[in-house]
């Protein structure tokens, strides 16, 4: 189980010349997400969003709140943690000179996979994202599609039991985000912890146990998507937001 609690970002920013002030891009989010369910974190640009998956990704920290692993902090136990996460945002950048191969080789090489193991996974996961055509060809010669296909494929490697995905689909063709998300649900069903972070919401509706929608920072609402239609008295997530913060233009 995944445990969010109360967790705060303070940042600083100029609003005049010389002149300073803070603000919390994530202020109190709290949450939990348990083995085998996908957490939707929904929310226009500059919610919060980013800022909160790299948190609990270990990139950036926390400025106050805790983040627990099954019970296991960062401070005690980053390696062992990181070992068991797997990180891709919308604009993860990877070796363009590299095969697909190559990379994947790579990956499970620093991630200590055995030899023969790395093999077999390699295989496996070219077959389950459809990579198998552009396996060994070199990365800058993909498309946006495929390139980010490739970066589903480095973070599986390792075969994390986290996933932190933030835009994963954003900006891609159809074929490959279906492809994506169906890889997603696939994870589900292995018992796996993702946190799903989209501005999309009928993709969210779709594959999301439950969603968190964010807004300037704070949670506004948290549920089952019927829930959250339920209790907004509306037919979707993105009606439910809006009716949520007001109005599109809060």
């Amino acid at each position: 189980m995944l445990k969010v609690d109360n967790l705060k970002k303070k940042f600083v920013r100029f609003i005049a010349k010389n002149k300073k002030q803070d603000f919390y891009a994530d202020n109190g989010i709290s949450f939990q997400v348990k083995d085998g369910e996908i957490l939707g974190i929904l929310g226009p640009n500059g919610a919060g969003k980013t800022t909160l998956l790299r948190m609990i990704a270990g990139i950036l920290e926390p400025t106050s709140g805790s983040i627990s692993f099954d019970g296991l902090n960062y401070k005690d136990n980053e390696i062992e943690i990181k070992k068991s996460i797997a990180y891709l945002s919308g604009n993860t950048k990877i070796y363009n000179y590299l095969s697909t191969y190559e990379l994947l080789k790579m990956c499970g090489d620093i991630y200590g996979v055995e030899k023969g193991i790395l093999e077999e996974r390699i295989k496996s996961i070219a077959k389950r994202l459809e990579m198998n055509d552009f396996l060994y060809n070199r990365i800058e010669n993909l498309s946006t599609g495929q390139t980010q296909r490739v970066n589903i494929a480095r973070c599986l490697i390792h075969d994390p039991k986290y996933y932190i995905l933030d835009e994963a689909t954003s900006g891609l063709d159809i074929i490959s985000s279906q492809i994506i998300l169906d890889f997603i649900k696939e994870e589900k069903g292995r018992g796996k912890i993702i946190l799903y972070s989209t501005h999309y919401m009928e993709e969210a509706e779709n594959i999301c146990d439950r969603v968190l929608m964010i807004n300037k920072g704070e949670v506004i609402k948290e549920g089952t998507p019927d829930e959250v239609k339920k209790n907004t008295k509306t037919t979707n997530l993105r009606d439910a937001f809006f009716k949520l913060i007001g109005g599109a233009h809060e």
